[in-house]
């Protein structure tokens, strides 16, 4: 057993590519778990850095100057940034906060409807039961309250460090843009001269990694603002809160969408009850969510992540678990980099990579 396992890692590990590769993967594992939240702002940067060079790209292949492609790109990221920070983040917490004092209401409104089940079907539900879950609900509320509450307290000490964070990152968005070849340049000096191994991983990485978030944050963009004048035309309280569920809601594939339904549908429910405005809601809110997976989608990823839905829920529960949102949000990407080492990786590994991509 010895020799077979010896065997098989001097198999997997003959080639010095694949162990610097490994290196590179856990020192940025290691590195994300234990300075995550001190280089927060760093990899943000670097995010939005990255966004941008679709639409440098893009200036440049028509015979745009680079100084110029980087200054309108960076134009429109300080542009969208001031939009989100200053207009989107703070409107979306106010209607939270009204929402949160308007749900005792709604709870109550809530029970009145279900005392009515019980007497429909008293062989499947009880009043009893109904009780129970009033209780439950307005306990987990209490919960919700007293969360929000010592969130605020214990966020007034970070004040200054938020408003350090929203200069910082713009800042380093500039210079990773401005300096993009010489830092790649400088990396690459730590690597070996020939690696076509990590040159073939970077490539598929850049091409399908590269579509999917630029792809995400249009998809995000466009998906939140026609949600927004919807909700909004519509008269639909809380509006702009609904809109950023909804437009955050397609960074989960096949879950983020049906999730979401629920806290529309009960606000324009608790709103208008089952009359013609709701419905109108329902129908609006399933247009767009049909329109975004069959039009948009497909229009933004002509070059999409190609895994099987089962590895990308997978990808998704697992990193979501892992890092929270942020999991949530890389889980795609992280998948991607897995399958692109094993299409990579030297010897007969392709067979199990293939296995992870849809047919």
């Amino acid at each position: 057993m010895v020799a077979v396992l010896k065997k098989w890692l001097d198999h997997i590990f003959a080639d010095e590519e694949a162990l610097i590769l490994l290196m590179l993967i856990f020192g940025s594992l290691l590195l994300v778990v234990t300075m995550g939240n001190v280089l927060a702002p760093v990899i943000a940067s670097i995010i939005f850095a990255f966004v941008m060079q679709g639409i440098i790209a893009q200036l440049i292949s028509r015979n745009v100057p680079n100084w110029c492609a980087i200054t309108v790109a960076y134009t429109i990221f300080i542009g969208v940034f001031i939009v989100v920070m200053f207009l989107l983040l703070p409107l979306a917490w106010r209607q939270l906060a009204n929402l949160f004092q308007e749900l005792p209401v709604m709870i109550g409104k809530g029970q009145q409807l279900l005392l009515v089940l019980p007497e429909r079907y008293p062989e499947f539900i009880s009043h009893e039961q109904i009780k129970d879950w009033v209780g439950l609900a307005k306990a987990e509320l209490g919960n919700v309250g007293q969360w929000l509450l010592s969130f605020s307290f214990s966020n007034l000490a970070n004040v200054m460090g938020l408003l350090i964070y929203i200069v910082l990152v713009p800042i380093l968005v500039f210079f990773f843009l401005r300096d993009k070849q010489s830092l790649l340049a400088w990396l690459g000096t730590f690597l070996p001269a020939d690696r076509p191994m990590l040159n073939k991983v970077w490539l598929e990485m850049n091409a399908q990694v590269a579509n999917y978030m630029r792809g995400k944050a249009i998809e995000i963009l466009i998906v939140g603002g026609v949600s927004y004048i919807s909700f909004s035309i519509l008269g639909l309280n809380y509006a702009a809160l609904m809109a950023l569920l909804v437009g955050g809601s397609v960074l989960i594939p096949y879950i983020g969408a049906a999730v979401v339904t629920v806290p529309v549908a009960m606000v324009g429910f608790f709103q208008w009850g089952s009359g013609s405005e709701f419905i109108t809601l329902i129908i609006v809110y399933a247009v767009i969510q049909a329109l975004d997976g069959n039009v948009l989608v497909p229009l933004l990823f002509s070059e999409a992540v190609n895994l099987h839905p089962i590895a990308i829920i997978l990808a998704v529960l697992i990193f979501g678990g892992l890092w929270g949102l942020w999991g949530v949000f890389f889980a795609i990407p992280l998948a991607t980099l897995i399958k692109a080492v094993l299409n990579a990786w030297p010897g007969k590994h392709q067979v199990a990579a293939e296995g992870l991509t849809s047919e």
